[in-house]
């Protein structure tokens, strides 16, 4: 996709600060973190939402979570606990659409649920 900002990040035409990279995925500090340790792993592949993965997509999906699992590990987060996140469609507060994992850690996180308007 030309105009997805995720999608210009992995041709490295929008620098981040990326922590981990392999043929599957990509990983960056998010750039509005909201704990110590936010990272959003992307896939290289572009699929706009979760709702969206075709079969065959189940390497991708396995590899965002893995990689969530030792990003953790690596920054020394797995053993006091973090959240891995995904957010689907604007109603699940997803503001960009490629699917992306959110990794969330170093801080106790409570989150406000109240209904889509």
């Amino acid at each position: 996709m030309d105009d997805c900002i995720f999608c210009k990040i992995i041709k490295k035409e929008i620098p981040s600060d990326i922590i981990y990279e392999d043929e599957y995925v990509l990983a960056f500090k998010d750039r509005n973190p909201i704990a110590p340790v936010h990272i959003l792993i992307i896939p290289k592949k572009h699929i706009a939402m979760i709702s969206d993965l075709d079969e065959g997509d189940e390497k991708i999906a396995g590899r965002l979570i893995m990689t969530g699992k030792k990003i953790a590990q690596n920054l020394a987060i797995s053993h006091k606990g973090y959240k891995l996140l995904f957010r689907v469609g604007k109603g699940g507060g997803q503001e960009v659409m490629h699917i992306h994992l959110h990794l969330i850690g170093g801080a106790r996180l409570y989150e406000e649920i109240r209904p889509i308007s």
